[in-house]
């Protein structure tokens, strides 16, 4: 745009194409001479008065001659040099302390302004809504211990937790680890508060014991899922910071490892067939699962594989990879004894997601969308399910593509883990707004924190904790936490799944009653 575009840069107050135009049809010498000394100076003053609003940042007010130009203001962010704090386990680092406090108590980000946190965020005010008349006390807490692995306490942006019961393998050791590096992420910003957390598979808290005029007021119970009987307060699980004891990565490095398997076979010359892999022992649905294997009487069109973990943990885990498993057009998606953890793996490989329909939740599950981003199968029906959606899709290839690649892309984009973080904290956020009392540090609770949890770990499992490490404050606040579902929408939401499975019943219906009229 000529020397006083360069003379300016990122300033012209005319359009291009204007500009351009008269240099094309008078020629640049005489453009130059018709620009005469006094319209130069004022378009240099104008500049300068530009300039000027840009640096004050002053406000323009409606109705002056300047409101109707657009300036670009310079940024309000603040600048810190983002300097990071790697754990050190060594003696002289820890000084004789187990907690050495040594990291940033007081969040400082370089944004002001945030974005919108996603969709799903609006469960946070569903889950809690039990709770929103009453508030929560601490007789409620008191009476939630029977039902609760560890209670863990924060106050002054310190963790301390009071053990009840052993929980199975170290996901209790994880989901604290994983509440620790929400603290690192945001310092100073997770508010003091009371919580009860169970780690084990099923339910606890049944809505059903907790209705009629003469029940009792709810405890309220963390958990990794949550379903419409009961009234856990849905969390994100540990595996999100890694799974040691079947050598399952933190969820960042085993995104990235299955995203990388994936590319390794493309979609149509991946084996056409619906794969499962898994211990089926765990619940009556699975064995059931099971029946629709390959058989000399029937073919389903899927290929199921026991899973013994005792052979895996011996063979080293070589022949259990799951970024290894993206070699099948569809993937089963099947619930144990409740949720499974295996769903977003599964939902991460690209492959068709063929989900048999779930009766629990976890925390991102609620806003995904049969025939968008997986395949509905019925319970009770599976293995004639399964069968047409192999069909269906082996015959429509592009179609089966496009919903095994929203699947993934569902999964990438909305289960970062800068979302998991700040779910967690607008969940315990809320959360603590409802406690009618203050935290206080329990009198058998102990102080944990990153050092005292890690420096003492070994093998795998020092390893993702290490690798999990948040190792400096976030340089941007948390999202902003969306307003609730109106109960209207939420039925809405319901209603489109009702219809969307009823749908997909009905095609399968037509190709069966095809086929067996084929047959006869």
């Amino acid at each position: 745009m000529g020397e006083h575009a360069k003379i300016f840069p990122g300033f012209w107050p005319y359009g291009d194409q204007v500009i351009l135009g008269c240099i094309h049809k008078v020629g640049l010498g005489r453009f130059k001479g018709l620009v005469s000394t006094t319209a130069f100076l004022f378009l240099f003053s104008f500049v300068l008065i530009a300039a000027l609003f840009n640096w004050m940042q002053i406000p323009i007010i409606q109705g002056s001659p300047l409101a109707h130009m657009s300036f670009t203001t310079r940024s309000t962010k603040k600048h810190h040099e983002r300097v990071e704090f790697p754990l050190n386990c060594s003696v002289a680092a820890l000084q004789g302390k187990k907690c050495p406090n040594k990291y940033p108590s007081v969040f400082e980000p370089d944004e002001s302004s945030t974005e919108t946190c996603s969709d799903y965020f609006r469960w946070i005010h569903q889950d809690l809504q039990q709770w929103k008349t009453s508030g929560i006390t601490e007789d409620m807490i008191e009476r939630g211990k029977a039902s609760a692995h560890f209670r863990l306490v924060i106050v002054g942006g310190n963790v301390y937790v009071e053990k009840y019961t052993r929980p199975y393998q170290t996901r209790d050791v994880f989901t604290k680890w994983g509440i620790l590096q929400l603290l690192r992420l945001y310092p100073g910003k997770v508010p003091d508060l009371d919580l009860l957390f169970y780690s084990g598979d099923e339910t606890k808290i049944m809505r059903s014991d907790y209705q009629g005029p003469n029940s009792t007021l709810a405890p309220p119970l963390f958990h990794y899922c949550g379903s419409e009987e009961n009234l856990d307060i849905v969390f994100p699980d540990w595996t999100f910071w890694g799974w040691a004891e079947v050598n399952i990565m933190p969820w960042e490095d085993m995104l990235r490892a299955i995203k990388k398997g994936r590319k390794r076979t493309k979609w149509e010359q991946r084996e056409p067939y619906a794969f499962w892999k898994g211990n089926p022992h765990v619940a009556k649905n699975r064995l059931d699962l099971m029946k629709c294997n390959l058989s000399d009487q029937y073919d389903w069109n899927v290929q199921l594989y026991y899973k013994n973990w005792s052979k895996v943990v011996d063979e080293g885990f070589n022949n259990s990879k799951l970024e290894d498993q993206c070699t099948y057009r569809y993937k089963i998606y099947i619930e144990g004894s409740t949720w499974s953890v295996s769903k977003k793996y599964i939902l991460a490989c690209d492959s068709m997601t063929l989900m048999i329909k779930p009766r629990y939740f976890d925390f991102f599950s609620r806003s995904m969308v049969p025939m968008q981003h997986y395949w509905p199968i019925r319970r009770q029906d599976k293995c004639r399910d399964l069968k047409f959606a192999v069909e269906w899709g082996n015959n429509h290839t592009q179609q089966a593509q496009d919903i095994g690649k929203a699947g993934s892309k569902f999964i990438e984009e909305i289960l970062t883990m800068r979302n998991v973080y700040d779910y967690m904290f607008h969940l315990l956020n809320e959360y603590s707004k409802l406690l009618k009392y203050k935290p206080t540090v329990p009198s058998k609770a102990r102080r944990i924190c990153v050092e005292s949890m890690a420096c003492k770990q070994k093998g795998k499992w020092k390893e993702f904790l290490f690798q999990s490490l948040v190792k400096s404050p976030s340089n941007k606040p948390p999202c902003e936490l969306p307003p609730p579902y109106e109960p209207q929408a939420i039925q809405a939401s319901m209603d489109k799944i009702d219809n969307i499975d009823k749908q997909v019943e009905n095609w399968g219906n037509v190709y069966w009653n095809k086929l067996n009229d084929t047959n006869q």
